[in-house]
């Protein structure tokens, strides 16, 4: 649908977001806006450029419709997952948490990449909203299970009888 964003672009947006704390929060807003106002104005990444900016700089109310609009507009990618996971954090932020939760259990069930651990995380504190603090740390755990450097087999098995009672 749309063509790959040029390195270029993607350069500067990076060091844009490497040096976020340089700026006071409007700034930063301008200057992502004026980065996403190069693209088409129905382009995908400018609305998630537009809401991981308002995200990053306290505001999860204007974040959530704008990270909706992206997925509407087909964000694709490594973005798309980015994408589903901030929504989720900002659902949660913003009172919606049952929602946050479901988001997250559809993109567990999407398939697997390097950002399942945020997924966890994300999850693991949306559960915790809801009221589901068990499963919550059940989440935890057997997301850190395997970056451990021994107990992996353990933590494992722990998190899963939290959620799980052994039938033995």
């Amino acid at each position: 649908m749309f063509e790959q964003l040029s390195a270029d672009w993607e350069a500067r947006s990076a060091d844009l977001w490497a040096a976020i704390d340089g700026y006071d929060p409007e700034e930063f807003r301008r200057r992502v806006d004026a980065l996403a106002d190069e693209l088409p104005a129905d382009h995908p990444v400018a609305a998630f450029e537009r809401a991981c900016a308002f995200d990053s700089t306290g505001h999860s109310d204007r974040a959530v419709p704008l990270y909706r609009r992206a997925l509407e507009l087909g964000i694709s990618g490594i973005r798309r997952r980015r994408t589903v996971i901030q929504l989720a954090s900002s659902s949660r932020n913003v009172g919606q948490a049952q929602e946050s939760v479901e988001l997250l259990l559809a993109e567990r069930r999407r398939g697997s990449d390097e950002l399942d651990d945020a997924v966890a995380a994300t999850l693991a504190l949306a559960l915790t909203s809801v009221g589901r603090e068990r499963e919550a740390v059940s989440v935890a755990v057997g997301a850190l299970a395997p970056h451990l450097p021994r107990y992996q087999r353990s933590m494992a098995n722990y998190a899963r009888l939290l959620v799980e009672p052994d039938e033995d």
